[in-house]
């Protein structure tokens, strides 16, 4: 088929920024529908929306397919200063245990090795008051390993010090979701404020005491990832993944996390859809628009997602996707271009992008990042990639409102993400168009990526 790409370009430019919907989806989801919780009767809701945006753009295969979710609900917190009584304002890490404690506060810095060895005869028993950050020009260590270090060291609790200013603090996880097993809290962690961090370490250095009570519990419930096609029209039986999580933390609007990655997946079937109604021009293989639920819970939507369609260990009896791209945080800064899990398929992509003439750069990561929707598909050997988004160099300030009720429309650069919408559509499209036999051989297996983890087990993930 021949294709004339200006043409074609100038089109989906065009429709992707002056018959935009994102604003009316953005809108939809964090202030109609609010807080997406994933196994919420709020994600159902946010469901139901994405699945009938998808019908009614035309694309076919619409689906919410059921899975279950081992979730969490957060009912109440406190914190309480045992010689005066007074009160100190904690956020629980994302999927804390219960749990009612007493002890007393020992300061411990950021947590790292010189630290903990001048605290260890005060942490048995004691409430460990740490950095969130890392130590400067010290070896970086992830929060994680920070906080297995505290409770082997026999500390009964963390309290993590923010590192925003202003009164903010947002939620955090307590686990490196690269290791393998389930996600367990080392121990009881809420966070503070940098102003209510200082204020702990100077009753820290008095010898005082804190409580600590949540109210939490853990139990199993449905949840729903979407999914949506634009089927091919030479390789059908082939396709490629445009995806992002469509849940949220526990009661916050996700304007940018990820009502922004949401819509621009939304938005680009949208555009592609049209494409094909108006110009009668189809994808050449097909292309699946993806939403996952429980990114924020140790990413089970993916990984359940992965499970189904894939099989649990990667060997799939359909075939693997080509590519999978992850959108995820995209209001943080304009696009720059896709990074990809694994190395084989970087010239192909700069390739298309090159031909787009708008200096978008394909890079590999240094490890494997598993801080979205991308990771479950990489432990499968599947080739999956995420835009350049908050962890790299660029980043509006506006943007730092992450896992927090300030992330909220407004937060959401809507002109931004209408050129996300365009060149995503052009890449797709010319993606879409390579003969199979002209894409370079995937060669990791699950074997290779499981060595590669253990080999990468307690690295700080490099942010550019």
């Amino acid at each position: 088929m021949s294709l004339e790409w200006p043409i074609i370009d100038r089109w989906l430019m065009g429709e992707a920024w002056v018959n935009s919907r994102l604003a009316q989806h953005i809108l939809h989801l964090c202030d109609v529908i609010g807080p997406r919780w994933a196994s919420s009767p709020a994600e159902a809701q946010t469901v139901a929306y994405i699945n009938e945006q998808m019908r009614a753009a035309g694309l076919v295969n619409v689906a919410a397919e059921e899975y279950m979710l081992h979730t969490w609900k957060l009912e109440n917190h406190q914190a309480t200063v045992v010689e005066d009584g007074s009160r100190i304002a904690i956020l629980p890490f994302n999927r804390c245990p219960a749990c009612d404690v007493t002890g007393p506060l020992v300061d411990v810095g950021f947590g790292t090795p010189h630290w903990l060895e001048d605290a260890a005869k005060k942490l048995p028993g004691a409430i460990a008051v740490v950095n969130l950050g890392l130590e400067p020009f010290s070896p970086p260590v992830p929060m994680a390993y920070r906080l297995r270090a505290l409770a082997d060291a026999g500390a009964i609790a963390a309290v993590v010090v923010d590192r925003k200013e202003g009164g903010r603090v947002e939620y955090h996880s307590a686990g490196d979701w690269r290791d393998p097993g389930p996600d367990v809290h080392p121990l009881p962690t809420v966070a503070v404020t940098r102003e209510e961090g200082i204020r702990l370490r100077k009753l820290a250095a008095q010898g005082k005491h804190l409580h600590i009570t949540v109210s939490a519990e853990f139990y199993d419930a449905p949840a729903h990832n979407t999914s949506a096609e634009l089927v091919g029209s030479a390789w059908p039986e082939q396709h490629i993944i445009l995806g992002g999580h469509h849940d949220t933390v526990f009661g916050t609007p996700g304007g940018n996390d990820n009502a922004s990655g949401t819509s621009v997946v939304m938005e680009t079937a949208r555009v592609l859809a049209q494409l094909q109604a108006e110009m009668g021009i189809r994808p050449g293989c097909t292309l699946r628009f993806v939403t996952f639920s429980a990114e924020e819970q140790t990413l089970q939507g993916a990984a359940a997602y992965v499970a189904q369609h894939y099989g649990a260990s990667g060997d799939s009896p359909e075939s693997k996707p080509r590519l999978v791209i992850n959108l995820d945080e995209l209001s943080a800064g304009s696009i720059k271009g896709l990074v990809l899990g694994f190395p084989h398929l970087r010239k192909l992509v700069q390739r298309q992008f090159d031909s787009m003439g708008d200096g978008l750069q394909c890079h590999v990561m240094a490890q494997l990042d598993a801080s979205s929707d991308h990771f479950p598909f990489l432990v499968a050997g599947i080739d999956a990639s995420h835009l350049w988004r908050w962890r790299f160099v660029g980043r509006h300030a506006d943007a730092d409102f992450h896992h927090e009720p300030g992330d909220t429309t407004d937060k959401v650069n809507v002109r931004e993400l209408k050129e996300y919408v365009g060149q995503l559509a052009r890449l797709l499209l010319r993606l879409s168009f390579i003969a199979p036999d002209e894409w370079p051989a995937n060669p990791v297996t699950v074997a290779a990526v499981k060595e590669r983890l253990e080999a990468e087990r307690g690295q700080v993930i490099r942010v550019f």
